[in-house]
């Protein structure tokens, strides 16, 4: 039976080496792969002091295939995410929408004994990611979550809208790269100045400061608002800026309350869309349109080790990551 290394939660917060046994025949579509890379993602750091492996955005190379698999063979670079399984029977599955699925298999509900920080993992075929070659397993494994995310609030969008990221991080940088590639007018809002070169650099137009401003002023109004920093904003400065029927869509995970008023939402017509994480069609249009255009995090790269690890998940706690933490296996 194989048994390889993997991370997990534990009661005091810190990362802990463990191991995991599988059957030693694949069954099904089930694929092995050996990580090559994984994303830290701030979802990791809720799940660091519960017993389960940790780690959702993981890249790797396929070592074996299971006998119904049909589109994968060893040697092959592959990434997955967020969700790792669904009934594909239901309405959702059906329709292409299966991280809505009431069976779906999701980052720290199922599968606690495997995850992205290990040596390998087992997956269905149907839920891996083929890499694009322009992409290096290091660019690609942010991708596979705050990629995806990004670019799922951003399908639909029309090359002349304009665009507002708030918060320059771990994922607004990367809304700003997609926003940009797509053709949209990019607005960056940020408390202050300090990542204004970056941002621009980055793909943003118009970089606003918001610390202490009265009145915030755009040159175009906003359709769409991606809101990824981790403080509520003041939707008093936010919601004049807004155009009619645009859409928010808050992408940080918070388990407290969002408090907007309610009439500059009636008057304007202005949408809050919740977003999960992103479909599987369209995390491989993501993966597709990250390598044509060159799309990559800002990352920097830990050892997978216990040490590595809590380094990792300490810095991304104070936020002092520079943007993308990627783990790499010894």
């Amino acid at each position: 039976m194989p048994t390889f290394t993997v991370f997990k939660g534990q009661e005091s917060g810190l990362p802990k080496q463990s191991t995991t046994t599988k059957p030693d025949e694949l069954t099904g579509d089930n694929v092995f792969v050996r990580v090559t890379a994984s994303g830290l993602c701030g979802t990791d750091l809720h799940y660091k002091s519960a017993d389960m492996v940790l780690g959702h955005e993981g890249v790797g190379i396929v070592e074996k295939v299971g006998p119904e698999c049909n589109t994968l063979k060893p040697g092959d670079h592959v990434g997955w995410g967020y969700e790792v399984d669904s009934c594909g029977h239901c309405i959702e599955c059906l329709q292409g929408t299966e991280n809505f699925c009431p069976e779906r298999a999701m980052y720290g509900v199922s599968n606690l004994d495997q995850g992205s920080f290990a040596t390998h993992a087992i997956w269905r075929e149907s839920f891996l990611y083929p890499i694009p070659q322009d992409l290096s397993d290091v660019d690609a494994a942010p991708l596979q979550c705050g990629g995806a995310t990004v670019f799922s609030a951003l399908h639909g969008i029309e090359p002349s809208d304009t665009v507002a990221v708030m918060g320059v991080g771990g994922l607004g940088h990367l809304a700003i790269q997609f926003a940009a590639k797509m053709g949209c007018r990019v607005v960056v809002l940020s408390g202050s100045d300090r990542k204004k070169e970056e941002a621009l650099h980055l793909g943003a137009k118009e970089f606003i400061a918001t610390k202490d401003a009265k009145k915030l002023e755009v040159a175009s109004p906003i359709n769409r608002l991606l809101v990824t920093a981790a403080a509520p904003p003041d939707w008093e400065l936010i919601l004049p800026i807004m155009a009619p029927r645009s859409a928010i869509y808050p992408l940080s995970v918070s388990s407290g309350n969002l408090e907007i008023p309610y009439m500059g939402l009636i008057l304007q017509g202005i949408s809050v869309q919740g977003s999960l994480v992103a479909p599987r069609n369209l995390h491989l249009k993501m993966l597709d349109f990250a390598a044509l255009h060159q799309i990559k995090p800002i990352v920097e790269t830990f050892p997978m080790t216990e040490e590595g690890i809590k380094e990792a998940m300490d810095k991304l706690e104070r936020g002092q990551v520079t943007y993308r933490a990627v783990l790499i296996p010894k």
